[in-house]
């Protein structure tokens, strides 16, 4: 366990700096001046300055902040203060562009990381390996060997984009382009209910059949990886409303260390190479993950300060600092209400 929450401390680290590093690197791009670059949380154990820019490394090793300049709410005598250099001051595009770095940084670095893995292990192609008897596929007429190329109109480059839209599946219709003998075809088929499973089957089996990429395959299909994990990260934010998930489905960083302790000990016979490729994997999603939760439209999270933004470009002034700050302090103890209940939801499914 003690590896495991080395390794969790390990990726955490280098995808929370790469978030951080986005909104720092953008900010003095454009100017504007940044106060502090934490890593980790909590009392400070080394200080660094480097020219306006204090870097700091603190006691907890989670989390991290860049801090700007006059970001949070301020009186009118610290306004009055504020040069043209300080986050209010700044035109709102290069506001707008250094909130939006950090959630961009979290994509590239997954893209990083997708065209590593790619470039290792290949990747899965959308070819039918098999097809279940007396199942939605099998009536629509698909047969072993069929490549899927569109299903709902949505672009098909990996065989998990089927698995997901499998996974997210209601009963509705789907319509899937497939090729075979160099022709394409359309069927359109309804996924039907497994009441045992309690979950939609297309009907048919995959994944089996992998592509070593050359050097030009190696971008596009790390590309494609990166797409895959954003799109599952989205969907299934959006299953979260039509109550598919219940509290024990979501996890915080205890839970993710439970998920890096199974990995661990499931790859380690395997040697490090496969180790290390596993945990890449993990990484993308995890980073893929925390650069779509950001950009969700909520108080505290990038995406809730993109609000107020956007809402000051359209109005040609900004929102009165205080009522801002008050908003977004209201999301932060929301936000840690939320993870302290995710913390002893995770511990609870230990002790059970």
């Amino acid at each position: 366990m003690l590896v495991s929450i080395l390794i969790f401390l390990l990726i955490f680290s280098v995808i929370v700096i790469s978030h951080e590093f986005g909104h720092f690197a953008i900010a003095r791009r454009n100017g504007i001046r940044v106060l502090e670059f934490d890593i980790g949380m909590g009392p400070v154990l080394y200080r660094k300055k480097g020219g306006e820019t204090d870097f700091c490394v603190r006691l907890l090793p989670i989390g991290g902040a860049c801090i700007y300049d006059g970001l949070e709410g301020l009186d009118d005598e610290e306004e009055h203060q504020m040069d043209e250099h300080s986050f209010p001051n700044a035109p709102v595009g290069s506001r707008i562009a250094s909130v939006l770095a950090g959630p961009m940084a979290n994509f590239i670095l997954g893209f990083i990381f997708s065209v590593i893995l790619v470039a290792f292990t290949g990747t899965d192609l959308p070819v039918i390996q098999e097809i279940i008897p007396d199942s939605a596929a099998m009536e629509a007429g698909l047969e072993k060997g069929d490549v899927i190329k569109k299903i709902n109109g949505e672009t098909i480059h990996i065989y998990r984009e089927v698995s997901l839209v499998s996974m997210m599946n209601y009963g509705e219709p789907l319509r899937i382009t497939y090729e075979r003998d160099g022709e394409k075809n359309t069927v359109e088929l309804t996924p039907i209910l497994d009441k045992e499973d309690n979950r939609y089957y297309i009907g048919i089996r995959g994944s089996g059949q992998y592509m070593k990429c050359n050097p030009v395959q190696v971008f596009q299909y790390g590309f494609y990886e990166t797409f895959y994990w954003l799109k599952a990260t989205y969907k299934s934010l959006g299953l979260i409303f039509r109550g598919h998930f219940t509290k024990d489905d979501v996890s915080g960083p205890v839970g993710v260390v439970k998920v890096v302790d199974d990995t661990y000990t499931e790859t380690a016979p395997y040697g490090p190479a496969a180790v290390i490729l596993t945990f890449l994997s993990l990484a993308t999603l995890l980073t893929v993950n925390l650069g779509v939760i950001n950009l969700l439209p909520l108080p505290a999270l990038d995406g809730g300060r993109l609000v107020f933004l956007f809402l000051e470009l359209v109005r040609g002034k900004p929102i009165p600092p205080e009522k801002e700050g008050m908003v977004h302090l209201a999301g932060f103890a929301l936000l840690i209400f939320v993870m302290i209940l995710v913390l002893f939801n995770d511990i609870s499914k230990f002790v059970r």
